[in-house]
C-alpha cells in the first residue's frame, strides 16, 4: 500500500517541469540583482534660453582670429582681427574680449613663413583667457579645400 494515486505501473508520459521551474527562478533572481547595475541614460548638455537682460544687448558675433604676421625683421607681429597688438598685452585683450561670450572659440592664423614657435605663444595665451576651443587656420583651409 503506497501512498501514489496514479495508478498502474506502467511508464508515464507527463514532462517533469520541477528542474525547469527552478532554473527559471534562479535565472530571474539573476536579472532582477543586474538590473539597478545598468546606466539608465547619457549625461547631456540642455540648451539654455537666453536671459530677457541679453536679449536686449546686441550680442558680439564677429569671429575672433588672431593673425600671427612675419615682419623683415623677423620678429613678429601680432593681430586681433585687424587690431595690431604685441604679445604682451594679448593675454589681457582676450580676457577682455571673451568675458562677454558665451561660446569660447578662438581662431589662429600664421603666415606661412612664420615659425611654429611664434603661433605657440598665442594658443597658450588663449588657453589662460579662458578659451575653450581653439582651431588652427592653415592655407588649405582658408582656400576653402
Amino acid at each position: 500500500m503506497g501512498m501514489g494515486g496514479g495508478g498502474g505501473k506502467g511508464q508515464r508520459s507527463d514532462i517533469n517541469v520541477t528542474p525547469l521551474i527552478d532554473v527559471l527562478l534562479v535565472l530571474l533572481i539573476i536579472f532582477m540583482v543586474i538590473q539597478p547595475n545598468t546606466v539608465r541614460g547619457l549625461d547631456t548638455l540642455v540648451p539654455q534660453p537666453p536671459k530677457k537682460e541679453d536679449a536686449q544687448k546686441e550680442p558680439d558675433q564677429r569671429t575672433v582670429v588672431v593673425q600671427v604676421q612675419g615682419a623683415a625683421n623677423g620678429a613678429p607681429t601680432y593681430k586681433i582681427n585687424e587690431d595690431q597688438v604685441t604679445l604682451d598685452t594679448l593675454t589681457a585683450k582676450l580676457t577682455d574680449i571673451f568675458a562677454r561670450r558665451n561660446d569660447k572659440v578662438m581662431f589662429v592664423k600664421g603666415d606661412k613663413d612664420v615659425d611654429f614657435g611664434a603661433v605657440l605663444p598665442v594658443i597658450n595665451d588663449g588657453h589662460a583667457a579662458g578659451v575653450d576651443n581653439i582651431g588652427i587656420i592653415t592655407p588649405a583651409v582658408e582656400a576653402g579645400k
